[in-house]
């Protein structure tokens, strides 16, 4: 790698792949919706458009041997027509611009819900089919998105997929801020038995397993048009982890629970409440939270260790201890 564009850039997950890149002295055009200075000061050179105009995009691959595509629209509500023309058609933007500038090696940032099919995985590989059927945009549009990454691979442009699970660690803007907001208002209800069990996954080894798929693509090429789970390599108790996270915080346990049938169906009844008064805002529960929070969704990391040469480099542990101190805890 000398030259490589990182669609979303300056989100969490893109933000450490440059943070890498950097530290290798590989030069690195951010493509994002703004300008981000943490990165400039990196040596970043950024550019700022939108994946959805193919112009941009095609200007941006120019001169680049490595793309990272990790811009997506994430959430778990919005409409089907965004995340489609942001997720899918801007997927194929960047596939039309690697092509036209001949890029070489594309890596795609995935995500475990393209497989999952409204049931428990336990221990699942990534011979597990594409879900057939979605409870939200997010997950249908991130299957529609691979598939096309994916199939794009041959002997011009090699490309792979990482689908990193419920990724975390210091200057996440999701997961844990969620977390904390909901606990510190009592928000927070246990759903299910509270035996669940899945995967999550420290931004720094999200960031490294995307480094090790490019090396692999520039070199062997194994890995050319495979998806690879990544993950911490052992999966939490996920109401064991929050209350863990809550303890250190000092923030109340969750003692409220609610049934999962019941919170479906309190999902089902707010999706139809909020799709009918056309409200944006996300909201307190969906279907597809509540499978979320109450099934197990846990993946094998064998595929990825024994093609990519994927480790988890920070633990747990110390993933938990570096969030608290980004807290000031």
């Amino acid at each position: 790698m000398k030259k490589v564009l990182i669609t979303g850039g300056g989100g969490f997950v893109g933000k450490a792949i440059v943070r890498l890149l950097r530290a290798r002295d590989i030069e690195c055009l951010v493509l994002g919706r703004h300008t981000y200075p943490e990165l400039q000061a990196m040596g970043a050179i950024c550019r700022q458009g939108d994946i959805r105009d193919g112009d941009f995009v095609r200007q941006c691959c120019r001169g680049v041997d490595t793309v990272f595509h990790v811009a997506a629209l994430a959430g778990i509500w919005g409409s089907r027509q965004e995340y489609h023309a942001i997720n899918v058609l801007g997927t194929g933007n960047v596939l039309a611009g690697c092509r036209a500038a001949g890029v070489s090696h594309l890596i795609h940032t995935s995500t475990p819900s393209v497989v999952f099919n409204q049931h428990s995985i336990r221990n699942g590989t990534e011979d597990l089919p594409y879900a057939d059927s979605f409870l939200c945009h997010y997950a249908e549009s991130k299957a529609m998105a691979e598939q096309l990454i994916l199939s794009a691979s041959d002997g011009r442009l090699r490309t792979c997929a990482i689908r990193p699970h419920l990724v975390w660690g210091p200057g996440d803007p999701h997961l844990i801020p969620r977390l904390i907001e909901r606990g510190r208002a009592g928000e927070l209800r246990q759903v299910g038995a509270g035996d669940n069990l899945v995967d999550i996954s420290h931004v720094d080894n999200v960031a490294h397993a995307h480094l090790l798929a490019a090396e692999n693509l520039a070199g062997t090429g194994t890995a050319a048009g495979r998806a690879y789970f990544i993950s911490q390599g052992e999966p939490v108790n996920l109401w064991r982890w929050i209350g863990e996270l809550f303890s250190r915080l000092d923030i109340a346990p969750v003692r409220g629970k609610i049934s999962y049938p019941l919170a479906y169906g309190l999902g089902a009844m707010l999706e139809g409440a909020y799709h009918l008064a056309g409200r944006r805002e996300e909201p307190p529960m969906t279907r597809f939270l509540a499978q979320q929070l109450a099934k197990s969704h846990y993946f094998s990391i064998a595929r990825a260790r024994d093609e990519l040469g994927y480790q988890p480099l920070v633990s747990t542990e110390q993933g938990m201890e570096r969030v608290l101190a980004a807290l000031k805890i």
